[in-house]
């Protein structure tokens, strides 16, 4: 966790978490860490690890199973990536164009270096 940013912890909880199940590392119907444990891994407070865990619950991302823990839910990538797909829309590209425009750099030309950074990774 970044203590210094300006982004709230269990804020970034929420994004390391959906990290870990859209990488597969947390796969789908898995137990998830307690809350304890993860308090303990990031070194923060099991009340800031719980808001956290009530944040992807109530967006049915993790379920609670009574007595056993959390799990990642069945339809848990797809609504983190929808989630994502989102907040990228509405503030993200927003700042992005308006930094495109400021600094007038056309769209052809960010559409060029998309193309080129595709092929990159292929």
């Amino acid at each position: 966790m970044d203590f210094s940013s300006s982004r709230a912890i269990y804020l970034q909880i929420v994004d390391w978490v959906c990290a870990q199940i859209v990488s597969e590392h947390w796969p789908v119907g898995e137990r998830v860490l307690s809350v304890r444990e993860l308090g303990a891994r990031l070194e923060v407070n099991p009340n800031t690890v719980m808001r956290s865990y009530e944040m992807l619950q109530n967006q049915q991302i993790i379920v609670n199973r009574r007595g056993v823990g959390f799990f990642v839910a069945d339809e848990a990538v797809e609504k983190i990536k929808q989630m994502k797909k989102e907040q990228f829309v509405n503030e993200e590209l927003p700042a992005m164009f308006a930094n495109m425009e400021m600094l007038g750099v056309p769209l052809s030309e960010v559409e060029a270096l998309y193309e080129e950074w595709k092929k990159k990774r292929e």
